[in-house]
């Protein structure tokens, strides 16, 4: 026993020695031209983007993150863009933006491990550690499967498994060699399947862009209230990065839910949504 916990030691120091290793984030990325809103010029876009490249690598991250900033305002969203402004951020030491940016770079692109990695040491760099509740786990395997590929990954999957669904049928319906019925048979039900599946995990991923469920609190102290009002009895105190879920909104009031359990208002001015 002595020696299973010595080994147990051993691994959680080696672990920690490997994290603390790592907190810096993966650097920029700057092969996403194609990511970018076609209806604009091109020429323009690539300008801004090499512009907000080269303050990075000059390690100019305050006017990296201005120029990043106005690229998302004048263009559109994008996953790697939300991810370059999270590192700068990080680098210029603003971990709630950072986290922020991160969580709206993992919207778009939930299968992108290098997004959560610089997720996971941002959120080390934050003061609140709040142990999210325990799931089902076929809640955790549907989860991972996922975030496996992106919205727009599993709708492509969706639609060429269905056109092999169809194939399927027409090889079950007229094909006249029993093996091939039986083969356009079983595979057209493992198609239909997948076809569910990844429509459901669009559903999914599309439902969690468009509503925005999930803010960072981006106040350095704040006190959760039991009701939308500031005389309101104070529950707990959340701090600067912490990332909550709405659950409600009655005037300049937010009803939080954290990954925890605990519910309590805050107001809308504190937090930031993803």
């Amino acid at each position: 026993m002595k020696r299973m916990k010595r080994l147990f030691l051993l691994l959680f120091i080696l672990t920690s020695g490997f994290i603390a290793a790592q907190e810096e984030p993966v650097t920029f990325r700057p092969q996403y031209l194609s990511l970018l809103d076609g209806e604009h010029n091109a020429e323009d876009q690539e300008i801004a983007l090499k512009a907000a490249e080269t303050a990075y690598s000059q390690e100019d991250y305050t006017q990296a993150i201005e120029l990043y900033e106005e690229i998302l305002s004048n263009y559109g969203a994008s996953g790697d863009i939300y991810y370059n402004l999270g590192n700068a951020y990080y680098k210029a030491g603003r971990i709630a933006p950072s986290i922020l940016n991160y969580e709206r770079a993992l919207l778009m692109k939930p299968g992108d491990k290098d997004i959560r990695f610089n997720l996971e040491i941002a959120k080390l760099r934050k003061v609140d550690r709040i142990e999210p509740l325990d799931e089902f786990f076929l809640t955790q395997w549907f989860r991972f499967l996922q975030d496996l590929f992106s919205v727009d990954t599993w709708a492509s999957i969706g639609i060429a498994c269905f056109i092999l669904f169809i194939g399927c049928l027409t090889l079950f319906f007229f094909s006249k060699w029993m093996k091939l019925k039986k083969t356009g048979f079983y595979a057209g039900i493992i198609l239909l399947f997948v076809v569910i599946c990844s429509n459901l995990f669009a559903w999914n991923q599309k439902r969690a862009i468009v509503e925005r469920r999930g803010a960072i609190i981006f106040a350095p102290t704040i006190t959760i209230k039991s009701s939308p009002d500031a005389s309101g009895t104070d529950l707990f105190v959340l701090r600067e990065g912490t990332k909550v879920f709405i659950k409600s909104t009655l005037g300049e009031w937010h009803e939080i839910e954290l990954e925890d359990g605990n519910i309590g208002w805050i107001p809308q001015k504190d937090l930031e949504k993803i």
